[in-house]
Parts: structure tokens; C-alpha cells; sequence
């Protein structure tokens, strides 16, 4: 009981421990994507256009187990851990923990042999069978998919964020570490880009080992045996299965909303490109080549993936506390925030697309469909910090079916557009998809709030800000045009320059047009003291 009395101790009993926890998990996620986009720049630069096809064919596989063992899953558990830890022994809720797992378990065995066995089939479905070995090795995540699981849940529904936050980091560096080591090995001995394909992933399985075993320190400092085995009935396992599956899986949605349309990409661009008449090594070059918009939509969103995970636990505390008031300003002030990041990005992305292209990835490949694909970073913006919105109110399931409606839409714009225009067919794909979840998403939250005045402020304000961060990035660039400098140096200097003219011209007139209130600005980072830099008088604004 001692233990159990420790449990309950350590359980979050306060909004200050919350929001303490939310921010260790926020500050781990906004390093952990950093590092996921950051490191496919350096690889690409190793393994080239092809090897990085080959990579990002199956990283939807290991992207989906990925997301399911680090924000899917551990949030339930970790509810049924608050729930039940406060009212129940430690037998009791040891018992509920070996239920989940014994699900999971289940869940993962299944997924890896599905994927394993499975692989000639999936490399079928993509249009390439060498891609077979490289999904094998894909399936082994799945494995730890439980462990990863339980572990975070429990230690998080104690309260305790540190142990899913350290191990998710130390995954992350080992993970990306590996892959580049390995895959610079592989590529200087002269091993095939399949070989170098599957060598990179199994640096990616090193990292989920070493993951699983920082979490299993904690848990033996904790003396608490979760997976010692008890006679569990069906009916328990029933219940908590459907508990645990359904939820997790609708909390991760708007994780895995780059991830599925990655998949729709994985499933059938390079396929519509060889039926467009291109040969097969051309395809999986060009296909590699609309890949590098990847990690240029990540880090256009981790602002926003950050955004959501912070208004989750505030949103659902005022929504129990039936503050209508403050859950008004709450998702004003955060449509705002997402819309005037997303749209910043993806203009100033635009605007730089092609000195961006040259300065990380050696040459200008790709440039329009890359230009497109960069308005995304807009709509998955809103999107995932809408769904932060709506999971805080208790509505699970509403971004789920509203992402999978935009994946739908992606899959058939890839059948109608690709064999039309391309990479650039299929990027508008992604740009419509998104589109229409977004809209959904939109509509769903104005059956909860008022956001018809905030959207007609906001849209016209950020809409010259735009206008205005455009003109004067062509007149930059045009700039360097006229003098003839080129190179990938000259890019990277035009391109850095240019985030900086871009986003400095974006803000001043953000500020000057009034875009958020006097109590907003002050709330958002770094806006207040560009508002004194500036000399921008905000007079009788609340």
C-alpha cells in the first residue's frame, strides 16, 4: 500500500501541475520535430533524390507506430491512471495497466506481422517490390509500440512528464544520429540505395531500443511490476480495449495528418508517374524530389503542433468550469496565433521556395511543386490546433473524420491531377485535401463559438501583411538576380536574408493593422516588444 499511497501522492492534484506538465511535453515535442525535419535535409544531401524516394516510401509506416506510442495511447492510459489511481489499490490499478498492455500487445504483434509478412504486398501497392526488404525492417517498431506505451501512460497519469519527455528526446537524437551515420557508411562503401534504405531504418529501430530502455530505468526506480501476469477476464480486456484503441486512436489524428497524406503520396504518386509514361528510374527520382517538401511542411508547423498541445489541458480545465467567456477568447485568440504563423510560413515559403531548394538540397528540382506545397503549411496550421481545440472540449472524434475526409480527397486529387501536371497535380492534392478538413474543422467549432467576426478581422489584416511581406521579398530577390549572384552560397545568403526581411515585414504590419488586442499581444511572444520597436500606438484597444 505503500506504493500505492506514493501513486496517489504523486498524482496532478492542481492547474499549476498541469500546465507544468503540458509545458515539459510541448518543449520535448518542438525538439523532437525540429530534429525529425532538420536531419532529412543532411540525408538527402547524402543518399541523393532516389535514396530518399526509398526512405520516405515507408516512413508513413514507421510515422504512424511512431505517433501511436508517443501522444496516441500514453494520453489515455495516463487518463485511466488518473482516474483510477486516486480511488483504487495498487492491485487494482496494476491490473487495469496489464489490461492495456495485454491489448497493445495484441494490437502490435498483429501490426508487425501484418506489415512483415506483408511486405512484398505493400512494396506491390507502391509500385516498387525491391521496396520488400526495407518494409520488413519497418515492421519491428510496431513490437515496441506497447511497452512505449504503458510506460509513458503511467508515468504521465502519475503526473510525472519527465520519463516520456527524456525518452522521446533520447529516441530522437539517437534515432536521427543513426540513420545519418549509418546511411553515410553504407553510401562511401558503395552498398546499394535499397541496402543504405533498410541500413537507415534499423538505425531508426536503435533508437526506439534505446528509448524503451531509458523508460525502463524509471520504472524499476518506481518498484512498480506492470507486466507481472494476472488472470485478466474477456470482459475486462474488451472494455479496456475499446477504451484504449478508439480514444488513442482519435486523440493522434492531428498527428498523423502529415503522415497519412505522406502515405497516400507513398501509395500511389510514384505508380501515376510511371503510368504518365516516365521510366521507372526517373520516377523515383522525381518523387524523391517532391518528398523534400516534408520537412519544409514540418517546420512550418511546429508552431502550431506546439500551439495544440498547450490548449488542450487549458481549454478542457475551462471547459469544465463551463467558463464560456474565457473559452471564446481562448480559440480567438488561438485561430489567430495558428493563422497568422501558418500564413506567414507558407507565404514567406513561397516567396523563397527557390533559393530555399537550392541552399538544402544542391539544386532547384522541383521548385513549382515545392511553391505549392508550401500554401499547406497554412491550412495544417489551423487544422492542428483546431483539433487542440476540439479534443479539449471532449470531441474525440470530430478531427478524425474530418482528417480522414482530406486524406480521401488527397488519394482521388492524386488520381485526377498526377497524370495531368505532375508533382505539381500532386501538390495541389495536398493543398485541396487540407482545405477541405480545414473547412470542416472550421464549421464544427462555429457550432460551439462565435468565430465569423475573428475570421473577417483577421483574413483582410493578414492578407496585406502578406501582400506586403511579397513585394518586398521579390524586390530582394530581384536584387540578387540583377547582380548575377548565384551558387548555392548566394542562395542560402538570399534565402536566410529573406526569413528575416519576410518575417520582420510580416509582424510590423500585423502589428500596425491591428491584428490582435492589447491583451493578445502581450500573450504572444515577442510581439509586445516589437510593438515598442515599431512606435505602434494601440489607443482605446482591449
Amino acid at each position: 500500500m505503500k506504493l500505492c499511497r506514493k501513486a496517489r501522492e504523486s498524482l496532478p492534484d492542481d492547474s499549476r501541475h498541469l500546465v507544468k506538465g503540458a509545458v515539459i511535453l510541448t518543449v520535448a515535442a518542438f525538439v523532437i520535430k525540429i530534429l525529425s525535419a532538420v536531419y532529412r535535409v543532411p540525408f538527402q544531401n547524402i543518399v541523393g533524390d532516389t535514396g530518399f524516394y526509398i526512405y520516405q516510401q515507408v516512413y508513413p509506416l514507421y510515422g504512424i507506430a511512431s505517433v501511436l506510442a508517443a501522444s496516441g495511447f500514453p494520453v489515455v492510459i495516463s487518463r485511466l491512471v488518473a482516474q483510477n489511481g486516486a480511488v483504487k489499490g495498487q492491485g487494482d490499478l496494476q491490473r487495469i495497466l496489464q489490461s492495456v498492455f495485454v491489448v497493445l500487445l495484441f494490437l502490435g504483434v498483429s501490426l508487425f506481422l501484418l506489415v512483415f509478412f506483408g511486405a512484398q504486398t505493400i512494396a506491390g501497392w507502391m509500385g516498387d517490390p525491391l521496396l520488400a526488404p526495407v518494409v520488413k525492417v519497418i515492421a519491428f517498431p510496431f513490437l515496441l509500440l506497447p511497452f512505449l506505451s504503458v510506460w509513458r501512460g503511467f508515468f504521465q497519469g502519475l503526473g510525472n512528464m519527465a520519463p516520456t519527455a527524456i525518452s522521446q528526446v533520447t529516441e530522437q537524437f539517437i534515432r536521427v544520429a543513426a540513420i545519418l551515420v549509418i546511411s553515410y557508411f553504407l553510401v562511401n562503401e558503395g552498398h546499394s540505395l535499397y541496402d543504405t534504405g533498410r541500413g537507415a531504418w534499423t538505425g531508426a529501430i536503435i533508437g526506439g531500443v534505446i528509448g524503451l530502455l531509458v523508460l525502463g530505468l524509471y520504472v524499476r526506480k518506481t518498484g512498480w511490476h506492470l507486466f507481472a501476469m494476472q488472470r485478466l477476464s474477456f470482459r475486462e480486456l474488451l472494455s479496456t480495449g475499446k477504451i484504449v484503441l478508439v480514444h488513442g486512436t482519435a486523440i493522434c489524428f492531428s498527428g498523423l495528418l502529415l503522415i497519412l497524406f505522406q502515405l497516400v503520396d507513398s501509395l500511389n504518386l510514384y505508380s501515376l508517374l510511371v503510368q504518365a509514361g516516365l521510366e521507372s528510374e526517373e520516377a523515383k527520382a522525381l518523387k524523391g524530389v517532391f518528398d523534400r517538401g516534408q520537412p519544409l511542411i514540418q517546420l512550418g508547423t511546429v508552431a502550431a503542433t506546439s500551439l495544440s498541445l498547450a490548449l488542450v489541458p487549458t481549454v478542457t480545465a475551462a471547459w469544465a468550469q463551463g467558463n464560456v467567456e474565457m473559452l471564446q477568447k481562448k480559440v480567438d485568440t488561438s485561430l489567430k496565433v495558428s493563422m497568422t504563423i501558418g500564413l506567414g510560413a507558407a507565404v514567406g515559403l513561397i516567396n523563397i521556395i527557390k533559393p530555399t531548394n537550392i541552399m538544402l538540397f544542391k539544386n532547384a528540382d522541383g521548385t513549382a511543386a515545392l511553391a505549392v506545397l508550401a500554401a499547406a503549411i497554412f491550412f495544417a496550421s489551423v487544422i492542428i490546433t483546431l483539433s487542440g481545440v476540439l479534443q479539449g472540449l471532449g470531441r474525440m472524434m470530430a478531427p478524425a473524420k474530418y482528417i480522414l475526409f482530406g486524406t480521401v480527397c488527397k488519394y482521388i486529387g492524386n488520381l485526377l491531377l498526377v497524370p495531368i501536371w505532375g508533382l505539381e497535380g500532386a501538390a495541389w492534392a495536398t493543398v485541396i485535401g487540407l482545405l477541405g478538413a480545414s473547412l470542416l474543422i472550421l464549421l464544427r467549432l462555429k457550432s460551439f463559438f462565435s468565430i465569423n467576426s475573428v475570421l473577417g478581422h483577421s483574413l483582410t489584416r493578414l492578407a496585406v501583411a502578406a501582400v506586403a511581406m511579397t513585394v518586398v521579398l521579390q524586390g530582394w530577390l530581384y536584387i540578387f538576380d540583377y547582380l548575377h549572384l548565384t551558387g548555392r552560397l548566394m542562395s542560402a545568403v538570399s534565402a536566410l536574408t529573406g526569413v528575416v526581411i519576410g518575417g520582420f515585414v510580416f509582424l510590423i504590419v500585423t502589428v500596425r493593422t491591428n491584428l490582435f488586442t492589447e491583451v493578445e499581444i502581450n500573450h504572444v511572444p515577442y510581439f509586445s516588444k516589437l510593438k515598442k520597436l515599431v512606435g505602434v500606438g494601440r489607443r482605446g484597444q482591449q
